[in-house]
């Protein structure tokens, strides 16, 4: 019993992790995109607002991720 639950979260783990990396791997190609757009025309304003929204959420993923990683080091 207790061998299938930790089985469970462990699996469970897996997928949250590949669907961060997913996750990212489509904004990254998002910010691509929306640059690309930018240089041929000037950006809508929800355009505009999803390049910056998700350039801050990339950054702040990043910087929890270094934090969380590494954060025990500092201290």
């Amino acid at each position: 019993m207790l061998k299938s639950l930790l089985a469970n979260i462990n699996l469970l783990e897996n997928i949250f992790e590949i669907s961060i990396a997913v996750l990212l791997l489509c904004s990254a190609f998002t910010i691509r995109l929306l640059k690309k757009l930018k240089r041929e025309r000037k950006l809508s304003s929800f355009e505009f607002a999803m390049y910056i929204i998700i350039r801050i959420a990339f950054f702040l993923w990043l910087a929890s991720f270094l934090l969380i990683q590494y954060g025990k080091y500092l201290v």
